[in-house]
Formats: C-alpha cells, structure tokens, sequence
C-alpha cells in the first residue's frame, strides 16, 4: 500500500512539471551614462577601474582606526534595525518554504475508530445490536497538478521576495557601517570644535586682561573694553554650545550602536580620525551599479513580479487538483490488516474557468502592471545611485583644492591677527581691527574644521554608494 501511494505520488509530480506561462525575464537597459560624468568639478582618474571592486572591499580594511572598528563591531552586533532586517529574512525564508511546499504531495496518515448501538427498530435485523468500525490509511487532500505553472510561478515569487530581502539586510548594514563611521566622525570634528573654543577663550581672556589694565591706565577706552568683552562671552557661548552638542552627538551614536559604549571609544579630536579610512577609485559603473545591494533588491523584486504574471496566466486554464486515499478497515480491530480488509477512494476534480466577468483578465493587467512598475522602480534605483556616486565623486574632485584654500585663508587670517594687534599696541590702529581680525580668524579655524570633516566623510560616503560593507 505505502508503495502504491509513492507511485501515485511520483506520477503527480511527473505531470505537474516545471514549466511556467510567465514572461522570459530580460534585465532591463540600465538608463544612465556608461562612465562617470567628466569635467571641473571632477578627478581626471574618475573612471578608472584597476585595483578591487569597492564591493569587495571589506569595511575592516577600509576603516582602519581601531576605535571606530571595535564601535562598528557593536553596531553590528546589537543595532535593532539590522536585528528586523534579519528577522524578515528568516520570515521570508519561510514563506518561501511554505510556497515551496504546495509543489509537492501533502501525505497524511490516518486511523479511525468507533462503536455505535442500534435499537432494534432501526437496525437492519429488527433486533439490538453493536456497530463496530476501525480503518486506517495514507492519503493525499487536494493536490494540485501544477500543468500549467501557477504553483511554480508563485513560488519563484517568493524566492525572488526571499532574495530581496537578503539584499536589503546587506544595504542596511552598509548604511549602518557608514552612519556609525559618520557619526565617529562628526564627534571628533564637534570635540575639535569645542577644543578650539576653549583655546579662543583663553586667549580672549588674557586679551580682556590686558584691554582692563590699558583702561584702568587711562590708556584704553570702555569701547575697547566693551568689545573685549564680547568676545570673551561668545567664546563661552560656543563652549557650552559644542558642549550639548557633543552629548547629542554621544546619545545619537548610542543609539545607532544599539548598546552603551565605552567613554575610552570616543575620539578626543579630528587628530585621532585622520587615517580612519582609506581613499578608493569609483570603478565604471556597469560594475557599480550591478554590485549595489538596493539594485540587486530591486531587480529580485522585478522578476518576483514577472513570476507572478505566470501565476496570472496560469488561471485562464483549467486547475487539476487530486484526493486520494488508500488502507485497511474492518468491523474488528484484529481484522485491518487482514486479505480482504481493503479499501480505497480517488476524487479527481477540474475546474474550468468559463465565466467570471473578467476577473481573469484584470489579475492579468494587474500583474503585468505591477512588473511595469518595477521595472520603473528598478530603473530608478539605478539613476538614484548613478547620481548619488556622481555626487560624491564632484565633491571629491574639489574637496582637496578647498581644503587647501581653506587652510591658506586660515594661515593668512592668524598672520592679519597678529599684524593687527601689533598696530593696535602701537596705537595705529583702534581695537575695532584687532576684533574684527579676532573673528576672522575664529570663524576660519572653524571653517577648517568643517573642511576636514567633509573630506573624511566624504570619503565614507564614497564607500557607501559605491556597494561597500563585505565583511570578513
């Protein structure tokens, strides 16, 4: 009996196939520009593709700052949008298994027992008696034979939708990696920040010092000393400014990490995060763009849809669905398994569509819809990236050349400081100059600072777009 029940079940699978009505699937053109875009505001070696794949590149050989690898670590470890992406992977993974599933037989085993009394008025003797029934069996319910591919586009769907969201898992880790190393970053620049604002404020206080003693003198006038003053309290504004902001700075990286973090894994200062990451050539883009984990997403997505218009298809045609039972039953428990104690039951069942007032057909423009717009989304995923590299790579081309001009304006700006205070003790100039040099300087240290960052984190953001994040 068990072997009979494998041959039928072998036979289903035989004529349910594995062919399906769904479209051949073609990737589509990619919409943008087979190289990076060229001209000022780019380096001449943009396109350049030697050297590893930055999808290859490991982020521990990128960030090469021990800090900032062990807070990665954390991220990693405890961050909970990276625990939810997880967690929809293992549940896609089932429902995957769970589409999977209905390609095959779904066998149960069976057995029954009862024991019925019967008056003698309705019992077929005209006398009392005791009805005993026992059966046992394997069966199949209802399965579906799958002629036309319905069952096995639905489930390519699934895979597909299993796929996509292995590949957003991996953006969100990428995202993550840069967001922590963004955040280290911008820490260190707001401690330099308020490292530099309590240097100001020391030396605007030993300036107010000296302006006190010109005017207590008679040298110097209130105006002089009043504008001594302001400087010395904008000075301890920004301290207590730079001062919450690095606590906000603090709380926001805890939260991305996911855990406390050690105080010893913060940076002191920008010193500390000058060889954190490396620089890496852009690559071409059909490279690029086909290593990006959003775009493998997106294109899982598009041949999940295209899957789903053979399931569509498929149901223009007739479904074939079998029940099928096979065992042994007996008025005795002792006689089941005895010669003659067989028994069976086959229901095959057809449904054919005739009517349905074009339910059919509207599933079908649905889902040829569908794959229409993933075929959009697909392409713009794939502008969105181009652009977001093409960002990037403008910033890099440009940034040194700021960098250095920043660094000259700041270097010139100390020297006009100390030829004004030169003229000021001499009584060429009025403090008014002096002040105003002061900011200049102050405000152009700042600037530096911002520059420097936005080079570092320019150079994380490069790695963000380009698909790094491969771990070891």
């Amino acid at each position: 009996m068990i072997r009979a029940i494998a041959s039928i079940a072998s036979m289903m699978v035989f004529l349910a196939g594995c062919a399906t009505l769904a479209p051949e699937y073609s990737r589509p053109e990619a919409p943008v520009s087979d190289a990076w875009p060229e001209g000022p505001a780019y380096k001449a070696e943009a396109g350049d593709s030697a050297g590893m794949a930055v999808a290859d590149i490991s982020w521990q050989a990128f960030f090469e700052n021990e800090k900032l690898r062990k807070l990665i670590w954390l991220a990693l470890e405890n961050n909970r949008d990276l625990r939810v992406a997880a967690l929809n992977i293992e549940k896609s993974r089932a429902q995957y298994q769970i589409q999977r599933a209905d390609l095959f037989p779904a066998v149960s085993a069976s057995a029954s027992g009862s024991e019925q009394r019967l008056p003698a008025s309705i019992s077929g003797t005209g006398e009392g008696e005791s009805v005993h029934q026992y059966s046992a069996g394997l069966g199949f319910s209802a399965y579906e034979l799958d002629l036309f591919g319905r069952v096995q586009s639905l489930k390519d769907q699934a895979l597909e939708q299993y796929l996509a969201t292995g590949q957003a898992r991996q953006s969100i880790r990428i995202s993550l990696v840069a967001e922590v190393a963004g955040n280290y970053l911008i820490l260190a620049a707001d401690r330099e920040r308020l490292r530099l604002a309590r240097e100001t404020l020391a030396s605007r206080k030993v300036s107010y010092s000296l302006i006190q003693s010109r005017f207590d003198a008679g040298v110097a006038t209130a105006l002089a000393l009043q504008q001594a003053q302001t400087t010395v309290d904008s000075a301890r504004v920004d301290i207590a400014r730079y001062i919450s902001q690095i606590a906000r700075d603090e709380n926001a990286s805890v939260l991305v990490v996911g855990a406390s973090i050690p105080e010893g894994l913060f940076p002191a200062d920008m010193r500390e995060t000058i060889a954190s990451v490396k620089e890496i050539p852009p690559g071409l883009p059909s490279d690029v763009l086909r290593r990006r984990p959003d775009i493998l997403q997106a294109e899982n997505l598009l041949k999940g849809a295209n899957a789903n218009i053979g399931a569509a298809r498929a149901a223009f045609f007739p479904r074939i669905t079998l029940s099928t039972s096979m065992g042994t039953g007996s008025d005795q428990l002792s006689g089941l398994f005895k010669p003659g104690s067989d028994l069976w039951n086959f229901a095959p069942r057809i449904d054919l569509p005739i009517f349905n007032a074009g339910a059919n057909q509207a599933n079908l423009e649905v889902a040829e819809i569908n794959r229409d717009i993933a075929v959009a989304q697909y392409e713009k995923a794939i502008q969105t990236a181009f652009r977001e590299v093409a960002d990037a790579l403008a910033q890099q081309g440009t940034i040194d050349d700021q960098l250095a001009a920043q660094q000259s304006l700041t270097d010139a700006t100390a020297e006009s400081y100390i030829l004004s205070e030169a003229r000021y003790d001499k009584g060429i100039d009025s403090y008014l100059t002096v002040l105003d040099s002061q900011r200049s300087l102050y405000s152009a240290q700042q600037n530096l600072i911002t520059t420097r960052l936005s080079r570092q984190t320019n150079l994380v953001t490069l790695y963000k777009v380009l698909g790094g994040g491969r771990s070891i």
